[in-house]
């Protein structure tokens, strides 16, 4: 295995020989290690010091169920601190069997305005010309790439990363060809396009991954089809297969955690409306193009993605998810999925985050600009982000200076990064996470919401912060790995639940690398990617405090709990006490 380092100020390619210490390494655990090594964290995020990593999971690009995973990593223009940014795609599969470990892109061109496109095939890596590509949407960009290239994969930034907007997110190509799997969160397309970079192409296989011990790869891989195929989340015909992620809206709403109205309350009237089961009814009666049980990569098995129809049958989006239905619907006060069918479509095409996208847009509606519940009016505001306006500029980068820029006080961030879809008031758990990981407010971090919304792994009150400490930095120590190791975050269901699953996993990856993992190691493995990532945060110049909650949440009650968040800062201090 190499790596392939893109100097774009020096407009060279270079292939180095992998250092040892990497050898164990893949996904997120790659990716932080690199940026923590290379990247000096006092970088500015849009400038030439700043990197970025492209890193397939360990066993990305085997036939593993559900590994078809890439990590994005760097310094967030969003945060100010590590960056790593998670996407399910072909391209992910296909990096792993490139013969390379990661891809490092640094420096950047003197010209600001030129555009390259990174090619790598059998044959090499080569830098061409992408003018003609210039500040085109995402789904053009992928028309034009595949006139070109008819056996490879996408990865690529929209016009918000041209324009170096805080949101901006990579987008990658599905399996037909949509543009429209995302690197979404901290705005690492904003970084990407500060290179100069706007796509690159992969040749679909150049090789296959090397197995260390196929038998035992076998062994695991079935354990692991075995577990997910049998657990009532991932099985087919299972949730995430029948209704999507979107499931999670009538849930959440019935536990009074549905963030609503800019994290005003815990429950909206329109979840029903909004919700995975009526997503589910709607594909189904409009039919034509419209799809549940899609699948992100090849080898998916979970199949939770979904494309959803306009009122013809003809294709209008994909994917309706649950962090995009929530943002763009619950938060904003909108019941309408068709609306944010085309708000979700709006983001895909300029290449924002839609988690971000929504908890800017309930800033602007706290501050007035629109009512809440206006549909049309939070389509309006992203087509204001979609012609780079003076306002579309201030919205595109992000609740936190969205807010600074309207005088807004109930700003939902951490580390400047809009709160995903659990209110913390509501489901304590996830709020610790929220507030500790490098990351910034980051679900996919620590998904406490297992135990304390799902009985997943164990049944704990989620109104409950005493023990939560410990729970969220367990959960965040298994998903670094989890991360690292090229799956679904969603296994982790049937992992939390099966023991033998848990063992298939570690067993595929250890017959990929030829390591000795226990399932009792990985935790202490995921614990050493956290330490690295807030190694670098520290130098960044963060501190405890930057591991609080928003004032806000400290006072005013959340309905129909009536909950503040109040955990403690020793408790929060305490997830990295190891």
């Amino acid at each position: 295995m190499k790596l392939l380092r893109v100097n774009l100020t020096e407009m060279e390619i270079t292939e180095e020989k992998l250092p040892e210490k990497f050898r164990r390494k893949g996904g997120r655990g790659l990716t932080s290690e690199m940026v923590l090594d290379e990247v000096d964290p006092e970088a500015h995020p849009l400038g030439k010091n700043n990197k970025l990593v492209f890193a397939p999971g360990m066993v990305t690009g085997t036939s593993a169920p559900s590994s078809g995973r890439i990590s994005v990593g760097g310094k967030s223009p969003l945060t100010g601190g590590i960056k790593e940014s998670n996407a399910g795609t072909p391209f992910a599969q296909s990096l792993g069997r490139s013969g390379y470990k990661a891809i490092i892109v640094e420096g950047k061109p003197e010209d600001s305005e030129a555009r390259c496109i990174l090619e790598i095939t059998s044959q090499g890596a080569e830098l061409k010309s992408a003018d003609e590509l210039e500040e085109l949407e995402t789904s053009e960009t992928m028309e034009k790439l595949l006139e070109s290239y008819d056996d490879h994969n996408f990865c690529l930034v929209g016009p918000a990363g041209e324009w170096k907007m805080s949101m901006a997110g990579i987008c990658f190509n599905d399996p037909e060809y949509r543009a429209s799997r995302y690197s979404g969160r901290g705005g690492l397309g904003a970084v990407m396009g500060s290179k100069g970079l706007k796509a690159i192409v992969l040749e679909k296989r150049i090789q296959d991954v090397e197995l260390a011990d196929e038998d035992l790869f076998r062994q695991g891989q079935r354990k692991l089809a075995e577990g997910l195929r049998e657990h009532d989340v991932t099985k087919p015909g299972g949730t995430l297969n029948s209704y999507g992620t979107a499931a999670l809206i009538n849930v959440l709403n019935q536990a009074g955690g549905l963030p609503t109205n800019n994290f005003s309350s815990g429950e909206f009237d329109g979840a029903e409306a909004t919700s995975g089961e009526k997503l589910a009814e709607i594909v189904n009666e409009r039919g034509g193009e419209g799809e549940m049980g899609h699948s992100c990569h090849p080898g998916c098995v979970i199949q939770c993605s979904n494309v959803y129809p306009d009122v013809d049958g003809e294709e209008k989006v994909s994917c309706v998810e649950y962090e995009s239905d929530w943002s763009l619907g619950a938060n904003l006060g909108i019941d309408d999925l068709d609306q944010i069918a085309e708000m979700i479509k709006i983001c895909n095409e300029v290449g924002v985050d839609t988690i971000e996208a929504g908890v800017t847009l309930g800033v602007a509606m706290e501050a007035g600009v629109v009512e809440f519940g206006d549909g049309e009016g939070a389509i309006e505001l992203l087509e204001e982000i979609r012609k780079n306006s003076a306002m579309g500029r201030i919205l595109g980068n992000g609740a936190e200076f969205a807010g600074k820029a309207y005088g807004v006080t109930q700003v939902p961030t951490v580390k400047g990064q809009g709160m995903p879809a659990y209110e913390p008031r509501a489901v304590k758990g996830i709020g610790i996470t929220y507030m500790t990981t490098p990351m910034g407010a980051d679900h996919t971090a620590g998904y406490t919401i297992a135990p304390e919304i799902l009985s997943v792994g164990g049944e704990v009150d989620p109104l409950k912060a005493e023990g939560k400490a410990e729970l969220s930095r367990a959960f965040q120590a298994t998903t670094a790995f989890v991360d690292s190791s090229g799956y679904c975050l969603f296994t982790t269901f049937a992992l939390l639940d099966d023991d033998n699953a848990m063992e298939g996993m570690v067993d595929t990856v250890n017959g990929v690398l030829g390591t000795d993992y226990t399932v009792e190691e990985i935790v202490e493995e995921g614990k050493e990617i956290l330490k690295k990532e807030r190694e670098f945060n520290l130098k960044a110049g963060f501190s405890k405090s930057d591991d609080r909650p928003p004032e806000f949440m400290r006072e005013e009650e959340l309905p129909p709990h009536n909950e503040i968040f109040d955990v403690p800062d020793e408790e929060l201090d305490k997830v990295w006490d190891f």
